[in-house]
């Protein structure tokens, strides 16, 4: 069995129990960084040992993991912080183990992305995650004004704390009249929310003179977005017909 096992963004408790269990019962747990990892694992008296597995050996690293869950092993895949796979590595082995009929399951935990939206304030109905931005400007300016063509109302992005004080600043010139819920450092003990326009956001992070100290996750929310289906060509119906009769069926 392979466990995907989401570890703690900052608050060492938030590591469930179930974790826990599965982390000190498995031969062999992959980490990005061992040094990041063992002090967390060794808290909560996992020995298991730990093999480094990020994104530049991962490729190379698949073949191994695979034998030994062929072997028998059960295998646990954490990352440095929240849940792998998700702008983390680990996907190339689910999918080795997907084709080779090796039983993988999910041990869910933090997650930066679902806190961010847990406390954003808006409406999710649906959402897009895109990730990190990218880091020339002139790729940066067009993923932020391509947010305003996005059929989901609300985007979420990672930055780096020494990039956001300018990402910020491309947002209110990009998209002025979005909103932005800005969150350092979750779950850590100077964690910090903004909320606001982009600009008012802006202004408060210059303001802040420790601003570029902690990890961030961008939400942001436009109040209005192109709708997500339209009638087809070939339907003459006025929409709000065809939306009743709908209803009524």
């Amino acid at each position: 069995m392979l466990y995907v096992i989401a570890t703690p963004i900052g608050n060492p408790a938030d590591l469930s129990p179930r974790a826990v269990a599965a982390l000190q019962a498995v031969s062999l747990i992959l980490c990005e960084d061992t040094r990041t990892s063992f002090p967390l694992l060794r808290e909560y008296g996992i020995n298991a040992p730990l093999r480094s597995y990020h994104k530049f050996n991962e490729q190379a690293a698949v073949g191994g993991v695979i034998a030994q869950l062929q072997s028998g092993g059960d295998v646990a895949l954490i990352t440095d912080a929240g849940t792998p796979c998700v702008s983390d590595p680990g996907y190339l082995l689910v999918k080795a183990c997907a084709e080779n009929g090796i039983a993988v399951t999910p041990i869910p935990g933090a997650s930066a992305l679902i806190a961010a939206l847990s406390i954003s304030g808006f409406n999710i109905v649906s959402f897009t995650f895109r990730g990190f931005l990218p880091r020339t400007e002139g790729k940066l300016r067009r993923v932020i004004s391509d947010t305003l063509s996005e059929p989901s109302p609300v985007t979420v992005f990672y930055e780096a704390p020494h990039r956001i004080l300018e990402t910020v600043r491309v947002c209110a010139e990009e998209i002025p009249g979005s909103r932005l819920c800005l969150c350092n450092d979750l779950t850590k003990a100077h964690e910090r929310i903004y909320r606001g326009t982009t600009a008012e956001v802006l202004e408060e992070l210059s303001s802040n003179p420790n601003f570029a100290k902690g990890e961030y996750v961008m939400v942001l929310a436009r109040d209005s977005v192109k709708p997500i289906t339209e009638p087809s060509d070939d339907d003459t119906r006025p929409v709000s017909s065809y939306k009743k009769k709908r209803r009524r069926e």
